[in-house]
């Protein structure tokens, strides 16, 4: 993955050295890198030097005189490129110093100071220097905006709490509080939005409470097959704001309100005795959690079976390695793969269900339960065509 701080490290690295061409290139067309130090030494090496049409011995001994005490192997050589005199193992190349008389003297060691030699080495150093100075500048902006992705991340997970701190008062400063506003408003919102579902929720008993009462008055004069289909669809609406209420409570609070010991096979023979074609078995097992909403995710497993499957519904609980596994099935037709996890999902109605009653959250409030108990629920086909839920829980004892 491409790192941000890299792309502005090297763009800095890049930057220094694009300066530092530009000067060399400068300093050679301005003509700096032939002037000062070479003229006057070559003036300097012409005067200590017999003049050109001096015998060679002479021109020998002055030139062994002038590098007396340097370790150098030097070269004298007349225009004409004879050679006049030499110190030293003879050379035919190196660095050269031009006499204003036509000669000029080879070494294999520099006479003189090289200005552009030295102002590359000094802009070297200069571009390593900030380049080394200038990777924890660039690692820290970089590490901000790393930060500042992962809590976008997270709020996009679903963690609405998620927020980054905001260090300095540049514009990514300013950027991690402009996100941390945007979180909270978010926040707030669905908070908002999970309160008024849940008042909506309580204000509909009300007028429920009124149908009731009046079936209960119409009960010696209305037909007695629209006096069962109303209760019918009270029956209904109630279990559905019932569900709508535990839905928004297990939403807004992340903690669990109850933990206690729970014998979970005593449990599920309670809730299996409610339904004649309920079928148990398995192993005694205490799981720590909240034995309301256990119960509730057992008997909506077992509604479930009894409107949409085929008796009789068998329920086998069991461990392994992950903790507690509940099992229910039953003789229903077999549900493709694809539409398994659909089950899950709130009013989430079975194409073909024998009975198209009761669609609503049943099946998404065992999931959430099973969340809450660490664990998770989901469809599976089984080998000989019927389906079945299988439900894990951890912290199983």
């Amino acid at each position: 993955m491409s790192r941000l701080y890299l792309k502005f490290y090297f763009a800095l690295l890049g930057s220094l050295a694009v300066f530092a061409f530009a000067a060399i290139v400068v300093w050679h067309v301005a003509g700096l890198a032939d002037e000062g130090d070479d003229s006057m030494l070559s003036r300097v090496v012409q005067n200590a030097l017999p003049p050109a049409d001096a015998p060679a011995a002479q021109q020998q001994a002055a030139l062994r005189a002038l590098l007396t005490g340097l370790d150098v192997d030097a070269l004298l050589v007349a225009p004409d490129h004879t050679h006049i005199a030499t110190v030293g193992h003879n050379i035919d190349h190196g660095w050269a110093i031009d006499l204003p008389d036509g000669r000029h003297v080879l070494s294999n060691r520099p006479l003189s100071g090289h200005p552009q030699y030295m102002l590359l080495l000094v802009l070297l150093v200069l571009a390593l220097t900030v380049g080394v100075a200038a990777y924890p500048l660039v690692r820290h902006i970089a590490t901000r905006l790393e930060r500042l992705q992962a809590g976008v991340e997270a709020l996009g997970a679903g963690d609405l709490s998620a927020r980054v701190a905001v260090e300095g008062h540049d514009e990514v400063a300013h950027l991690a509080a402009s996100f941390n506003r945007a979180a909270t408003r978010i926040d707030e919102l669905v908070a908002a939005h999970k309160s008024l579902l849940a008042n909506a929720s309580h204000e509909l008993r009300t007028p429920l409470t009124r149908i009731r009462l009046t079936v209960e008055l119409m009960k010696t004069s209305a037909d007695p097959q629209r006096k069962r289909a109303l209760n019918q669809d009270i029956a209904e609406l109630d279990q559905l704001i019932d569900e709508i209420l535990l839905a928004s409570r297990l939403d807004a609070i992340t903690e669990p309100d109850v933990e206690e010991d729970v014998d979970l096979l005593a449990l599920a023979a309670e809730e299996c005795s409610r339904y004649g074609e309920a079928e148990l078995d398995g192993v005694p097992v205490t799981l720590r959690g909240d034995s309301r909403l256990l119960r509730r995710l057992l008997r909506n497993l077992l509604e479930n079976a009894r409107r949409h499957g085929l008796p009789p519904t068998r329920v086998h609980l069991g461990t392994d390695a992950r903790g507690v596994e509940i099992v229910v099935r039953d003789e229903g037709p077999c549900v493709p793969a694809d539409q398994c996890n659909l089950m899950f999902a709130p009013f989430y109605r079975r194409t073909g269900a024998r009975d198209s009653l009761g669609a609503g959250l049943g099946l998404s409030l065992v999931r959430q339960i099973a969340h809450r108990h660490g664990g998770e629920a989901r469809c599976e086909p089984t080998h000989d065509g019927h389906i079945r839920f299988v439900v894990t829980l951890s912290n199983a004892r």
